[in-house]
């Protein structure tokens, strides 16, 4: 007989949003909010070449201890350096132009691969997650992305056997993106993982939260979740995926090398240099909670990183 075990973060369906009162909720904004509110609104997406997909099926084995974020503090209220330092950069990131977006798949792989991020979208196999995301700033959120497995792009690129990290960059356009006239910032911004790391079951690219395309500012088109690890990790913008055998160098690391590392893996333990991160708080909250391990995706990832140093796997 076989018997299957629920993961330690899979709880029950209960314990999230039920799907029919997010359809309804849907239905509702579909239905009542007219193309000129709807374009006032931060947290939708208009025309995109791929809205038609949205919204996808939920995957039930990933759900929450913990409500779903407001959705309009989701899309208020996040780093973006590309448009600013500050918090509130979603109205500056509207001047993003998302469309023709073209993306590069290279490096030690079979064949270099060009093509448009919503034709890549139409070929990958879509569906909805709950997802904690933990900033290394200690606010938190949880959210309903919607995307692909990053494995699934990784099988289509046919990384040859030498290559051992995903080097991953963002768009660089100072025309539109302000932030990247900062001179003293490694433009454009640069992220990495292991291979090990990008073909796990939680490693995700997010094209789409609360059932619609994902917006300019949260990362349109293409943007990592990796939810055991900190925010910084996330890059947004995507346009190159490179397959290599060096450890690349990421934008903070370059920036503040002895504060932020490759690996930047959750650990209440383990204090950033200036601050703790036993707590967190979550957006909409004015109370903190303690911090979970690996942000309480242990079982899924604590394997990837057995016997190394601390310091190495969570700065």
């Amino acid at each position: 007989m076989l018997i299957r075990r629920r993961p330690s973060w899979a709880l029950p369906e209960s314990a999230a949003t039920p799907e029919s009162v997010m359809l309804s909720r849907r239905s509702l904004l579909a239905g009542s909010v007219g193309l000129i509110g709807a374009a006032a609104m931060p947290g939708l997406a208009l025309g995109a070449a791929s809205d038609d997909l949205y919204p996808v099926k939920r995957n039930d084995s990933f759900t929450l201890d913990r409500p779903i974020s407001d959705e309009r503090d989701v899309t208020t209220y996040n780093n973006y350096y590309e448009f600013g330092s500050s918090k509130n950069i979603w109205q500056a990131a509207q001047a993003l132009k998302v469309e023709p977006w073209q993306v590069i798949i290279d490096g030690m792989v079979e064949k270099e691969i060009r093509i448009d991020a919503h034709d890549l979208i139409r070929k990958m196999p879509l569906e909805e997650r709950l997802y904690r995301h933990r900033c290394v700033e200690r606010w938190a959120m949880a959210v309903p992305w919607s995307g692909f497995p990053l494995k699934a792009l990784v099988d289509m690129a046919k990384p040859t056997s030498g290559a051992k990290y995903l080097r991953m960059e963002t768009f660089k356009d100072a025309s539109v993106a302000t932030g990247q006239r900062a001179f003293w910032y490694p433009w454009p911004y640069v992220e990495g993982l292991t291979i090990e790391e990008a073909t796990n079951e939680l490693a995700f690219i997010a094209t789409g939260m609360y059932g619609k395309p994902i917006p300019k500012q949260n990362g349109a088109p293409l943007r990592l979740a990796v939810p055991w690890k900190y925010g910084f990790k996330s890059i947004k913008g995507i346009v190159r995926f490179n397959f290599t055998d060096k450890m690349p160098t990421s934008f903070w690391m370059e920036v503040l090398g002895s504060e932020y590392g490759f690996y930047a893996n959750v650990n209440p333990g383990v204090p950033h240099r200036r601050w703790s991160q036993a707590q967190e708080q979550l957006l909409g909250e004015s109370t903190y909670r303690p911090t979970l391990m690996y942000n309480g995706y242990e079982e899924q990832v604590a394997h990837l990183y057995k016997g190394m140093p601390q310091n190495k796997i969570f700065y």
